[in-house]
């Protein structure tokens, strides 16, 4: 049997007993010691300046020298020995130039040793395997470094060298080589802002936060909330905040009209470059919107129709910068997750930061959605409210509230119209208008519940093209809004609902609405038209005869023969016959009074004698033949149809004239 044997680990070198240092580093070293330190270094030196004194101008040996200031300074010899030539963890004085004394008699120094040579290849080999994203171990990476060295001949230090050598690479060189930019960005100061220019409302920004609470939902399923919070930059008030099971486009939406309502429009707006919030709804038509393409029809966002100039956070190696934004500083140590998620009423359900960190009543319970929301508000109320804030504007002084109140009151502020409000309560979509001037919406397919169709009257005239309709996704059966691509309002849309085949009543309102459009519409013509037909013919001018030209070929009329055919005439039924005979008693009858009279020609003249005729046979009067014909025939006709939705949109409908 073979046996297979590993490389062995080759031995580093020893080091040289050789020293030397930097002068500079030395320096920055003592620099860097708090003022005890270099007091105490200060009477070390005056001590050894003794000695030296005593050596070199007395004539006397180092060692009685030393016995000499060590007795009168009631000192021990052996420590100030150890000064001048050093211990085992720490170089002397006498390793250093004599200005450098000073600097080398404060502790923690230990400057650099000449170490063993290392081949350039192992050096760079160990450099590719630690410098890595992976942040592997440096005892692994030596452990390789080792049966490496042994395969291919390299010398190598030994481990003690091979970290200070590994440290004398620059630290911001080693942290992104190990960490990426994400953790380089972190070695550099945070920009410090000032808000002073700033007023009440100028500026907010926006982002959302992840509840670390377990909460029970109406339909039975627990979950973790997302709450989107809007907050002012000026004063760090929490303006306004709205709570779903995920961050996404109504919960930003709704929260930034919370906004516009109680306080007015701001001026700029700073969010992240998520999915939810740089989206066609919020932003569209923003050139520099990153995460979808601008096309020319998408509709004009919230933000640019307002006025309002969107600013994006940056991201840096794919993940968001905190820094950026101040809202995300209310989430982090000590902030809103402290005085919601661990409060007391949540006991059980909190879920801890990370899944690491669970606490030991982890999933205990879970909180009822109408108890987190109540906690919520409660607690956003008092976060605003907490005094003596450490940030610019409160100067330690004031709270959030008192912060935004002050400049608030003495600010410009936009306010927003009716017209505006339909803008950030609904949402847009460009979609294309039907020959009849309908049109589809795609918002309910993603609940499930399919495409709601809408119609108005004034898009007849947008058939074929795009509009913009803005519309509140909680109640899409409801009125929603059109508008033009460029924002220009064109009116209301009715919701069409589908129903079953065999829906009578839903029948009957669909026409009772068509009859209303087709009436209104009536109207609309007989406004848009001021001369009627008649007055048009009575201004037409009187054309004169023409004068009649004489044929130029003539063709005799020859009649047709008599052939003496027999004419058919209809033959009648004896019910027919019946009919007649009835019909002409009573067209022989006296007339009755004119107030009597029913005009053939008049509708309601015409129902109303079948409400009559119907209100006798439910009081079981017998009725002429004629009379239940006309009784049988007319609740039929459309007529009857549309007299009775009249009759019961308007009560004063005088229905006791007799047929």
């Amino acid at each position: 049997m073979i046996k297979q044997h590993l490389p062995t680990p080759v031995k580093s070198s020893s080091e040289s007993t050789e020293f030397s240092y930097d002068p500079q580093a030395l320096w920055q070293h003592y620099d860097n010691k708090p003022q005890k330190q270099k007091d105490a270094a200060q009477n070390k030196l005056n001590l050894l300046l003794q000695v030296m004194a005593l050596t070199e101008n007395g004539g006397a040996t180092l060692k009685n020298a030393f016995l000499l200031v060590a007795d009168q300074n009631d000192i021990s010899e052996r420590t100030m020995q150890g000064w001048y030539h050093g211990t085992k963890s720490k170089k002397g004085v006498k390793f250093y130039a004599r200005q450098d004394w000073l600097a080398a008699l404060v502790p923690g120094f230990v400057g650099r040793t000449v170490t063993a040579d290392m081949d350039t290849e192992a050096w760079e080999f160990y450099k590719a395997d630690y410098l890595r994203l992976e942040q592997p171990e440096f005892e692994a990476c030596y452990y390789r470094l080792q049966r490496t060295a042994a395969e291919q001949g390299w010398k190598i230090p030994s481990k003690k060298t091979l970290e200070r050598r590994i440290k004398a690479i620059p630290l911001a060189t080693r942290v992104y080589l190990r960490e990426g930019e994400a953790g380089l960005i972190k070695l550099f100061p945070a920009q410090q802002r000032t808000v002073q220019e700033l007023h009440a409302l100028e500026w907010i920004n926006g982002d959302g936060y992840q509840h670390n609470v377990f909460v029970l939902l109406p339909n039975g399923d627990v979950t973790r909330m997302k709450t989107w919070f809007w907050q002012d930059v000026y004063s760090r008030k929490i303006l306004a905040y709205r709570v779903d099971e995920s961050e996404n486009t109504d919960s930003i939406r709704a929260s930034f009209g919370d906004v516009v309502d109680q306080f007015g429009i701001p001026e700029h707006v700073t969010i992240d470059n998520t999915r939810a919030a740089a989206n066609k709804w919020m932003t569209g038509g923003v050139k520099n919107r990153y995460r979808f393409t601008v096309k020319e029809d998408d509709p004009l966002g919230l933000f640019p129709t307002l006025g309002i100039k969107v600013h994006w956070t940056s991201v840096i190696g794919g993940k968001g910068h905190g820094q950026a934004k101040p809202v995300e500083r209310a989430f982090g140590v000590g902030g809103l997750g402290e005085y919601l998620d661990k409060h007391p009423k949540f006991e059980g359900a909190y879920t801890g930061p990370n899944p690491m960190a669970k606490p030991e009543n982890y999933a205990k319970k879970a909180v009822p959605i109408e108890t987190f929301l109540a906690v919520l508000e409660q607690e956003i109320i008092a976060w605003n409210a907490k005094p003596a804030r450490r940030t610019e504007i409160c100067n330690g002084t004031k709270s959030f509230d008192q912060a935004f109140t002050e400049s608030y009151q003495t600010a410009v502020i936009k306010t927003a119209n009716q017209e505006q409000r339909r803008m950030w309560l609904l949402m847009a979509e460009a979609i294309k208008v039907q020959k009849d001037g309908s049109f589809n919406l795609d918002a309910g397919s993603a609940t499930g519940q399919g495409k709601n169709r809408y119609h108005a009257p004034a898009l007849l005239d947008f058939a074929g093209q795009k509009i913009t309709v803005r519309f509140d996704p909680q109640a899409l059966h409801e009125i929603v809004y059109a508008y033009t691509l460029d924002n220009r309002y064109i009116g209301e849309a009715q919701c069409i609902e589908a129903t079953g085949f065999g829906d009578t009543e839903a029948a009957r309102s669909f026409n009772k609405h068509r009859t209303r459009f087709i009436k209104a519409t009536k109207l609309a013509a007989k406004a848009e038209v001021a001369m009627d037909a008649m007055e048009v013919a009575s201004r037409l001018p009187l054309q004169p005869q023409p004068e009649v030209a004489n044929p130029k070929v003539v063709r005799p009329l020859r009649p047709a023969p008599e052939l003496g055919r027999h004419i058919p005439q209809p033959q009648l039924t004896d019910e027919q016959k019946q009919d007649l005979a009835t019909f002409q008693a009573e067209f022989q009858q006296p007339q009755e009074p004119a107030a009597q009279i029913i005009r053939n020609d008049d509708p309601r003249a015409r129902y109303k004698r079948w409400v009559n005729l119907d209100r006798r046979l439910r009081e079981g009067s017998q009725l002429s033949a004629a009379d239940q014909k006309f009784w049988a025939m007319y609740q039929k006709g459309d007529e009857f149809r549309f007299m009775s939705e009249f009759s019961a949109d308007f009560e004063s409908f005088d229905e006791t004239v007799e047929a």
